[in-house]
């Protein structure tokens, strides 16, 4: 991994901002309310937010949402959703900023992340983040801070790394977050994304499912575990919409979340996404040694200077009306003219061939 990788400012590296665990009750536990049972279960997290927790239908027995006088019994299986609570004790300072916001309702908003915005504030990045922007924004509407977060994750419900461009969900209430947090849970949540990749892959569509986790030797990075240890699952399920040779334009379409899902899984096809620096996308994976060649490669580099990854489209339940929604966002100016560049390149060879 090169120095220029290692150096470079870390970008979000956990997918899961909810507490996701799975208890199987004892067979020698005795009856007991639910509430006071996970209580002794769960550490530094009150008994207040398990009731609401239970009021929010976030915490379930045996697949069923059940009241905080509920008593749990042996075998049972309860599972439990919870808004991960905050690292830090420090708070997003609000600034104004031009949000992109493709749509807003009483209970969340749909905006499409620019490039070269880091999502939340953490080490090296107290500013300058989308969360410092939805702060100010949120404050001047007077929306109240989620429960189990602070101003560092208001409304967050997914992430997108900062360089990768799209749509991504905000919730504005703790119902909303908690309905979308089980949507995502239950990966009935649907995204879709546009990638640019290195060549192609052998056959025009299929899926990967190949568990991820970190890299055991750079924390930054994440990678495949062909074993059950040190990884999660994680599925990616492709179509190649364009062929160009050299690189094909790829639509990703999610049915888990991980850190980098789509780089890593792209990676391990042997196709990294585009000038992604991370996995190897920042050099010529395909094409001639030819001296013009690498300067048009060079060139289409600095046209898109990251990773080219696009959150094109975003579906769910809205959980307010319970009916399904369905956004969508172009391809952002930088993706477009490396894409038309790639195009032009294709067909002046074959008219030279």
């Amino acid at each position: 991994m090169s120095e220029e990788v290692e150096n470079k400012e870390a970008e979000e590296q956990e997918d899961e901002l909810f507490v996701h665990r799975t208890i199987v009750i004892d067979p020698k536990q005795t009856p007991i309310r639910i509430d006071k049972f996970l209580m002794d279960r769960l550490e530094r997290v009150s008994r207040h937010r398990i009731q609401n927790a239970l009021k929010d239908g976030a915490i379930l027995v045996n697949d069923k949402e059940v009241k905080s006088n509920f008593k749990v019994k042996p075998g049972q299986e309860v599972t439990i959703l919870l808004n991960r609570p905050p690292r830090e004790e420090t708070f997003a300072v609000p600034e104004k900023m031009d949000l992109n916001i493709h749509f807003e309702d009483e209970d969340l908003i749909i905006l499409n992340k620019p490039a070269n915005l880091v999502v939340h504030p953490g080490v090296g990045n107290r500013s300058g983040t989308l969360v410092n922007g939805l702060a100010y924004y949120l404050k001047g509407k007077d929306i109240p801070v989620l429960d189990g977060n602070d101003q560092n994750r208001a409304g967050l419900v997914h992430r997108l790394d900062k360089d990768t461009t799209g749509l991504m969900v905000i919730a504005k209430n703790s119902f909303t977050m908690t309905h979308l947090a089980k949507q995502f849970f239950n990966h009935t949540l649907r995204r879709e994304y546009n990638a640019l990749v290195w060549g192609g892959p052998e056959e025009p569509s299929g899926t990967i499912d190949v568990p991820i986790g970190r890299h055991p030797k750079y924390r930054k990075l994440q990678t495949t575990y062909l074993d059950d240890e040190g990884g999660k699952d994680a599925v990616t399920h492709y179509e190649v919409l364009e062929d160009m040779y050299y690189v094909s334009l790829v639509k990703c379409v999610l049915e888990t979340g991980r850190t980098h899902q789509i780089r890593v899984h792209m990676k391990y096809l042997g196709h990294p996404v585009f000038n992604d620096a991370f996995y190897g996308g920042d050099s010529i994976r395909k094409g001639t040694i030819f001296t013009k060649y690498k300067q048009f490669v060079q060139n289409c580099f600095k046209l898109i200077p990251r990773q080219a990854l696009h959150a094109r489209t975003i579906g769910f339940i809205h959980p307010r009306t319970e009916k399904e929604v369905y956004f969508e966002s172009e391809l952002p100016d930088d993706m477009q003219t490396v894409l038309e560049k790639w195009r032009s390149y294709l067909s002046t060879r074959k008219t030279i061939q």
